[in-house]
């Protein structure tokens, strides 16, 4: 299951999480973006024993989008205890992505 985050509750659920959390920056207007959501919904099914798998609107939270230099979606960002050690940016196929996610589980 793919959580919901905002610029309220970002901090909580993403920077103070010790795991691996896959956060996915994306607008209901963007085309890539919605191709991307099944595929990270399937990923989350697979991987969601080890991995937390959220979603931050770029429009709805332009604070997050500003801090993390968000400049074209759908950008993918994985934390882990925090800190971002990886990007994705654009669509990719679901393989792709989860070979990125899984070297750092």
């Amino acid at each position: 299951m793919i959580r919901e985050v905002n610029d309220m509750n970002f901090s909580n659920e993403v920077l103070n999480n010790k795991g691996l959390v896959v956060v996915d920056f994306w607008a209901s207007w963007c085309g890539p973006c919605k191709m991307l959501t099944p595929v990270l919904e399937e990923l989350s099914q697979e991987l969601g024993a080890n991995v937390e798998f959220t979603k931050v609107n770029v429009d709805e939270n332009p604070e997050l989008s500003q801090k993390f230099r968000i400049a074209s979606i759908p950008t993918v960002m994985m934390f882990k205890e925090g800190k971002p050690v990886d990007t994705m940016v654009g669509f990719r196929p679901k393989q792709a992505i989860k070979e990125v996610i899984t070297k750092h589980v």
